[in-house]
């Protein structure tokens, strides 16, 4: 008993091996250009993170947007075994390797966690048709396919610009822009008939009453019930579905490391976003944005990426935008 007791008094002085964590400056890998939704959800966890001293060294923002994001992927591809560098990813991941045929699989990184989902809305100019039905009938009737708005060909935008086409029989002309700012500003110009921006890229234009949102691309309605225009919040918009227009899509917003990381540096990368999720910042930027919140991780993460991956591949595929 009595050396029972020695051992357990020597073992509790031996300090506790210290969990992994950076020593120098990480690198957030933005796959887009300044101003975007990627850049701005960085910003906002570089934010939080040195705001709640969730991490001891500084987090510094890094924009890869060359080559319609493929920049970014072949950078952190390049980066194995090196834990201070981590890609805030979207749906980019699965669509860029299929109409491009970059060198490059999702699965050569390590997941660390889903943040969020974003959503996709249907928009026309506020002197423009009122409904979804007024809308798809107007394009039907229009002597030449109405223009569509988007941030990437063969992307998110024109896949759903492809299979509105196939739901309806209406015709588009897909016009791609360096942002969805840009493709914002040229729907309240009148240059373009509509686009699917994201919620927070049409923000500022709904608020002016320049843009209407006619529906959400999604089974249900987006969740936040404040106003943000004069008359009507997020949930006020039907999905489309309900407007008679059965097209849903949500966008990935995901958190990876590097291939050949530790199991320990996963798991720190892991407790740190879990704690980005549970800041005011975050849960402000996610009703500000109208982000669907969601975390995941571990075999969760990997069991909705493996599912998400054949959705878009599906879809890739349908709308004829794999390379051969």
């Amino acid at each position: 008993m009595k050396a029972a007791a020695a051992l357990a008094a020597t073992m509790a002085s031996v300090p506790a091996i210290a969990a992994w964590e950076p020593t120098k400056p990480v690198e957030i890998v933005v796959a887009a250009g300044a101003g975007g939704a990627s850049d701005q959800m960085a910003r906002m966890m570089q934010a939080a993170i040195q705001k709640n001293n969730l991490m001891k060294q500084p987090m510094v923002v890094s924009l890869k947007g060359g080559a319609s994001g493929a920049e970014a992927l072949m950078y952190m591809k390049s980066s194995e075994g090196d834990p201070n560098r981590v890609l805030i990813a979207y749906s980019l991941i699965y669509m860029l390797p299929l109409s491009a045929k970059i060198p490059f699989n999702w699965r050569e990184l390590t997941p660390v966690s889903v943040v969020a989902l974003d959503q996709f809305v249907l928009w026309d100019n506020s002197a423009g048709p009122k409904t979804v039905k007024e809308f798809i009938a107007a394009a039907k009737a229009a002597s030449s396919p109405f223009k569509m708005g988007g941030t990437g060909s063969k992307r998110e935008d024109h896949v759903l610009t492809v299979f509105m086409e196939q739901k309806t029989g209406a015709k588009f002309s897909y016009l791609p822009y360096k942002s969805g700012g840009e493709a914002a500003t040229q729907l309240v110009g009148n240059h373009t008939e509509s686009n699917v921006n994201n919620p927070s890229e049409n923000l500022e234009v709904w608020r002016a009453g320049q843009v209407r949102a006619l529906c959400v691309f999604d089974k249900e309605r987006i969740a936040y019930k404040t106003k943000v225009t004069d008359t009507q919040s997020w949930n006020d918009i039907p999905t489309c579905k309900e407007e008679g227009l059965d097209v849903q899509y949500l966008m990935l917003r995901a958190m990876f490391l590097p291939g050949k990381v530790t199991p320990e540096q996963q798991a720190f990368y892991v407790d740190l976003f879990q704690k980005v999720t549970q800041t005011p910042e975050y849960k402000d930027y996610m009703e500000k944005q109208a982000l669907k919140p969601i975390f995941l991780s571990g075999g969760d993460m990997l069991k909705f990426l493996e599912e998400d991956d054949a959705l878009n591949k599906s879809l890739m595929t349908e709308a004829g935008f794999v390379a051969k």
